[in-house]
């Protein structure tokens, strides 16, 4: 059995070792900053949205399509993180 460190270890290498540069820096810093403070409920949406295809993820993150319902809320919870670190904020 996995132990709540090493699935959030696995996690954080599954977010920064995408196959895209792109997601690898978006999902890399998220899951720095927030991985540690996750519900447990929100830890098992986080690592069913991480067997998702970058090129699926990508358009999700940016806004320009609609991600499925049960990853919506964490979709626009990564993609404000993303343009706030963008922009410095």
């Amino acid at each position: 059995m996995e132990t709540p460190e090493a699935r959030r270890k696995r996690m954080t290498m599954r977010s920064w070792r995408r196959g895209t540069k792109e997601m690898d820096l978006v999902l890399g810093p998220f899951a720095d900053a927030n991985l540690a403070n996750m519900s447990e409920a929100r830890l098992l949406i986080y690592d069913r949205m991480l067997d998702e295809n970058d090129q699926d993820l990508l358009p999700w993150v940016l806004g320009q399509a609609d991600a499925p319902e049960e990853l919506a809320d964490l979709i626009a919870e990564i993609g404000i993180f993303a343009r706030n670190r963008l922009l410095g904020r």
